[in-house]
C-alpha cells in the first residue's frame, strides 16, 4: 500500500515539475525542514514553525484550530509514533511579498509503539509568513485523502 502511494505521489510530482526561483527554493527548504523535524519526533521543533496566531484546518476536523489546539492534538497523535519514511512533493509555490502559499502532496509510513504499521498520503496547502530568515506557518489546510 505504501509503495503504491509513494509511486502515485512521485508520479504526480513529475507532472508538475518546474524550475523554482531562489525565493521558492527558500520557502520549500523551510517546509522540508519542519517535515523533517516532525518525522524525527521533534514536535516542539516542528511547532516552532507555527506563528503564534496560526489557524489551520485539517480535513478530519470539523473546525479550524489554533496553535495551542494543534499542539495538543499533534502531541497526542504522534507520541511514540515513528515515521521511518516520507515524501513531500511541491506542486505550487506562490510568494506575495512576505507571504507564501505552498501546495504539495505527501506520503508517509508510520509505526506505532506496539509495532503496528500504517501509511498515509494526502495534500496540504501551507500559508507561510517570512519572519527574518524563517518562513513560519500562519495557516494551512489539508490532510489525508483517506475516506473515513
Amino acid at each position: 500500500m505504501l509503495t503504491a502511494a509513494l509511486f502515485f505521489v512521485l508520479g504526480l510530482s513529475s507532472l508538475h515539475a518546474q524550475e523554482w526561483s531562489v525565493a521558492q527554493k527558500e520557502v520549500w527548504t523551510n517546509v522540508t525542514t519542519y517535515w523533517g523535524l516532525m518525522a524525527k519526533g521533534d514536535i516542539n521543533g516542528f511547532l516552532d514553525y507555527f506563528h503564534p496566531d496560526y489557524i489551520g484546518w485539517d480535513n478530519g476536523s470539523p473546525l479550524p484550530s489554533t496553535k495551542e489546539q494543534s499542539k495538543k492534538w499533534i502531541t497526542y497523535a504522534y507520541q511514540g509514533v515513528k515515521i521511518p519514511v516520507y515524501e513531500i512533493n511541491p506542486v505550487a509555490i506562490k510568494i506575495y511579498g512576505d507571504v507564501a502559499f505552498v501546495d504539495y502532496y505527501y506520503a508517509m509510513a508510520k509505526e506505532s509503539q506496539d509495532g503496528k504499521k500504517s501509511s498515509e498520503s494526502g495534500r496540504w496547502t501551507d500559508i507561510l509568513l517570512k519572519q527574518g530568515n524563517k518562513w513560519v506557518m500562519i495557516g494551512d489546510h489539508g490532510g489525508s485523502d483517506k475516506k473515513e
